[in-house]
């Protein structure tokens, strides 16, 4: 879900305890998936935090979003960059090896 500073902030405050806008925030789903479907949870967005970290960074809008959706995905399959240092370097380096995966050009598109 793509969301503004004023939604996501209401979110992080009311399941992370933290009254202040953040860039993604990741709901594992509790529930049981449709048969065939694997649905690890839904991640929400702030395009408007998206857009001042791709300034910062010098970046497309797209490819902060990129890195966005890749790093709440990350956290649906249970990595953690919170936990330690070492699983933030682990967690770092997944979304680096994911970013250059979907950045190659592919044959035949």
């Amino acid at each position: 879900m793509l969301v503004g500073n004023r939604e996501i902030r209401r979110l992080n405050a009311r399941y992370r305890k933290k009254n202040r806008p953040t860039d993604v925030l990741a709901f594992q789903t509790n529930g049981l998936p449709s048969v065939g479907d694997r649905i690890l949870g839904d991640v929400v967005i702030s395009v408007e935090q998206a857009k001042k970290q791709a300034k910062e960074k010098g970046t497309a809008l797209e490819v902060e979003l990129e890195t966005l959706l890749i790093h709440g995905i990350l956290h649906l399959l249970g990595y953690d960059h919170e936990r330690s240092e070492r699983e933030a370097g682990i967690m770092h380096r997944l979304e680096r090896k994911l970013q250059s995966a979907l950045s190659r050009p592919r044959l035949g598109v």
